[in-house]
């Protein structure tokens, strides 16, 4: 299946403009195009003995792969995302208000440094259209919803507007994930200085607790210095944040293989090159944390490996985006069943022996 991508699919998927190629993506899963055929019980027995039963916030997860928030923005696909192999869906971002985003063309790819650079801009159905989807879906896997401010709402509105869409989509997420992170949105990442974030964070956590309390995690820039990060840890400790999600993409463009990266415009990298950033990120949180703070490892996740180097670093669920898309629809099955090997091989009798293993020891 990954050779034939590779050799046959990626390369007309990858002579189409980006956001065209993703959304042929997401018909092809809608129609069940992608579907592969069932894991072998001999092998779903296995990683269920190696991985132990994956708890986290209180919720129970198949495998530690998530698909993280920017592919599925509209929960059209959770279900088959799952099938593909993928642990949890984290659909969004959504905001209260739909929103067509920024212009096109605001999608593309760097192969030669197995990245992308997105513009998008929070583009999706609005808060009601995608819990009305939810609500209707027969879900098959833990389902977080990523939410954000609407761009024509300036900061000093922005927890009510974060209220509003908590409001609607609460009833249907398993858990839900604050994006103030992204820099596709104008002044976004102003709300996470420390003042703007304990603010946020202890309205929209004081609703959740209205509402019927869930995870709550927040997920952060990779372009925040540690000292940031650190004030960033402490708040979400006090205010009974469940988690982190560590990293967002970056406005950085050092050490790139493509050439004059900078005629793409502004927008944020993801895949490879955020690996090692994502992975620092993921270290500091969890020294600042003592490991009391749940971290989903994103950024540069291509294989088992990149996977286990997040887990080792303090990640206790990952998530994958670009690999995904430069993998195709065999990759979450190839590095599920990878990781377990790496586990076995090293001698973890558990994915949760392994979190953190490369911190402690220092």
């Amino acid at each position: 299946m990954a050779n034939y991508f590779e050799k046959l699919i990626r390369p007309v998927l990858f002579r189409l403009d980006a956001e065209q190629a993703h959304e042929l993506g997401i018909k092809a899963l809608e129609k069940g195009f992608a579907k592969p055929g069932s894991l072998r019980p001999e092998e779903a027995r296995r990683q269920k003995q190696v991985f132990g039963p994956i708890e986290r916030f209180g919720l129970k997860f198949e495998n530690p792969l998530g698909i993280a928030a920017g592919f599925d923005k509209n929960a059209k696909v959770a279900n088959q995302l799952a099938d593909l192999g993928f642990g949890f869906v984290e659909v969004g971002t959504v905001t209260y208000m739909p929103q067509s985003g920024n212009p096109k063309p605001r999608l593309f790819r760097l192969p030669n440094d197995r990245a992308l650079i997105n513009r998008l801009g929070f583009n999706n159905d609005g808060a009601e259209a995608v819990a009305k989807r939810l609500l209707e879906t027969s879900r098959n896997c833990v389902v977080g919803v990523n939410i954000g401010r609407n761009k024509d709402v300036d900061n000093e509105q922005a927890i009510e507007n974060y209220l509003q869409v908590m409001d609607k989509l609460h009833a249907v997420a398993d858990y839900i994930a604050i994006n103030v992170s992204s820099p596709n949105t104008p002044n976004l990442r102003d709300l996470q200085s420390a003042e703007n974030l304990d603010s946020l964070i202890g309205h929209l956590q004081k609703r959740n607790q209205e509402l019927g309390k869930k995870p709550l995690l927040l997920k952060i820039a990779p372009d925040l210095q540690n000292e940031e990060i650190e004030e960033i840890v402490d708040i979400c400790i006090a205010q009974g944040v469940s988690g982190i999600i560590a990293t967002n993409t970056t406005i950085s463009r050092t050490g790139l293989k493509t050439a004059d990266p900078e005629r793409f415009g502004m927008g944020g990298l993801s895949g490879a090159p955020l690996a090692s950033r994502s992975n620092e990120v993921i270290s500091t949180i969890y020294r600042r944390s003592n490991g009391k703070l749940y971290i989903i490892g994103v950024g540069g996740v291509f294989n088992a490996e990149n996977a286990f180097e997040k887990i080792a670093a303090g990640a206790a669920l990952v998530q994958a985006y670009t690999g995904f898309v430069y993998s195709g629809p065999s990759f979450a099955r190839k590095l599920v069943s990878g990781l377990a090997d790496v586990l076995a091989r090293r001698g973890f009798n558990s994915l949760d022996e392994a979190v953190g293993s490369a911190v402690r020891v220092v």
